[in-house]
């Protein structure tokens, strides 16, 4: 097949539940591609010399020969190629913004100039990873000769994950401390079960576990341990900090202190790890919003968004200051918010939550705004209109501006460099902190990012710990 024949196969849409159906349960939204859609689709890569999408992988998947197995129907040869450099195929392929990462440089796409009509190689690197998951027996690791060294890494995120692995797999003792009662970090508590089901991320600590990999859960390291306590006293001889950005951020507005406001990190933490939606198989306390307001315009405000509707919201507002051009959510994520029915409220902005005389939320005051002049990041900024404040009768509001990073190990650990946003400072080349000996990597580091960049960081934090302990054995 030439160039022209297979940039006329026009591009193949993902099945999904119907958004009447999905509004009302859990499972997953997007279906998957058949083995024949998924043949078809890699098809329509042209397999340009200059490899452009691979320039877009945060993890440098060799894009075009995947896709040029999975063309073949070798799907186990494609999901080989994949895994030599990504841990999570199944999970980034759901939930990475592959629109501003591989697609955005596809040559299909630009020559379309329409970054939808790319190569899908999200949905493609999840059918093969999901077929491999179904069809290939798994392989027992073979694992290397013992170190003797013993590696901590603190939290259980993408980043963590994939440090773990690869310092087990270099044949050094690995424990990882989770705060929580369940590993996977933002996979688990961030990320709805309709748009990564947690059996998947399940597995991916089960792999660890088979590597050796030892894991605490319940372990808050920072309260009932510090990072300086784990090497000097546990006698762990490397460190790595993976506890993300979950701190939420609030508008510092009046009426955030009232019952029925919430982070978003909190709402979904309830309904994630916890699993509120199980009403009458769970004790997780839960308030269930008739009327909810969602803040924010990003994955996590259409997650909080399209949660509520599940659990019973008659009505969802996502209100966002900015249009929807400037939104920071996945197309898609929005797409399917507006298709369950999520009204969306743009170019407006909460002023105040009104409550009543228990302190319930009743309503919230919003003011109504204009795009002016584009600011730091590029996209233009809101400009309140005076005189526009209207009233929505809302009982819940959820919301979800951003978050910062998690300051509990910074704050306990001596002589741990951050920088004014409360990151961890690292050498770009190792990943290793201040503190020597000490790594860290992921959204601690960079801020709220991708999985596949956290990964890469766990990766790159990873080939810094195994330097640093193969140097300290040669002395």
């Amino acid at each position: 097949m030439n160039n022209k024949e297979r940039m006329s196969i026009p591009p193949q849409a993902m099945p999904e539940q119907k958004p009447e159906i999905r509004a009302h349960n859990m499972q997953e939204v997007a279906l998957g591609y058949s083995a024949e859609m998924a043949k078809l689709e890699a098809t329509r890569c042209l397999n340009c010399p200059t490899r452009p999408c691979v320039q877009g992988c945060p993890v440098a998947i060799r894009i075009p020969e995947f896709l040029a197995k999975t063309a073949e129907g070798d799907f186990a040869g494609a999901l080989a190629i994949i895994k030599e450099t990504s841990l999570l195929p199944a999970v980034c392929g759901r939930v990475c913004p592959q629109e501003k990462q591989c697609q955005l440089f596809c040559t299909v796409g630009k020559i379309h100039k329409d970054v939808d009509k790319a190569v899908a190689i999200g949905r493609l690197e999840r059918f093969v990873a999901d077929w491999g998951r179904e069809n290939l027996q798994k392989a027992v690791p073979t694992l290397p000769p013992k170190t003797g060294k013993r590696v901590a890494v603190i939290g259980s995120g993408p980043a963590s994950i994939t440090c773990a692995a690869d310092c087990a797999r270099a044949g050094h003792e690995v424990t990882m401390f989770e705060a929580f009662h369940k590993c996977g970090g933002v996979l688990v508590y961030g990320i709805p079960e309709f748009r990564l089901p947690k059996a998947i991320v399940q597995q991916e600590i089960d792999g660890l576990q088979e590597l050796g990999v030892k894991i605490k859960r319940n372990y808050c390291v920072g309260l009932t341990r510090n990072v300086s306590d784990l090497m000097t006293k546990d006698g762990f001889d490397a460190v790595f900090v993976g506890t993300g950005a979950g701190l939420p951020k609030f508008m510092d507005i009046e009426g955030e202190n009232l019952n029925g406001v919430f982070s978003a990190n909190e709402y979904l933490t309830r309904a994630n790890l916890m699993k509120a939606y199980c009403e009458g198989e769970v004790d997780t306390p839960f308030w269930h919003g008739k009327k909810v307001a969602v803040l924010g315009g990003g994955n996590v405000a259409m997650d909080a968004s399209r949660m509520a509707l599940r659990l019973g919201a008659e009505k969802v507002y996502l209100i966002y200051r900015r249009s929807e051009v400037e939104m920071p959510a996945r197309r898609e994520e929005i797409h399917h918010a507006k298709e369950e029915g999520v009204e969306f409220l743009l170019l407006q902005n909460a002023k105040r939550i009104l409550g009543d005389s228990t302190g319930k939320v009743v309503a919230i005051e919003c003011l109504k705004y204009e795009l002016g002049e584009p600011d730091a990041s590029g996209r233009r900024s809101p400009v309140a209109i005076p005189g526009s404040e209207f009233t929505l009768d809302v009982d819940t509001v959820i919301v979800a501006v951003g978050n910062a990073s998690n300051p509990l190990i910074p704050a306990t650990t001596d002589g741990l460099e951050v920088n004014r946003r409360g990151n961890i400072v690292v050498n770009p080349e190792t990943n290793m902190t201040s503190i020597p000996g000490v790594f860290a990597g992921g959204d601690i580091v960079l801020g709220a990012a991708t999985v596949i960049l956290a990964m890469g960081e766990g990766r790159r934090a990873a080939a810094g710990i195994n330097a640093w302990l193969a140097a300290k054995q040669d002395k």
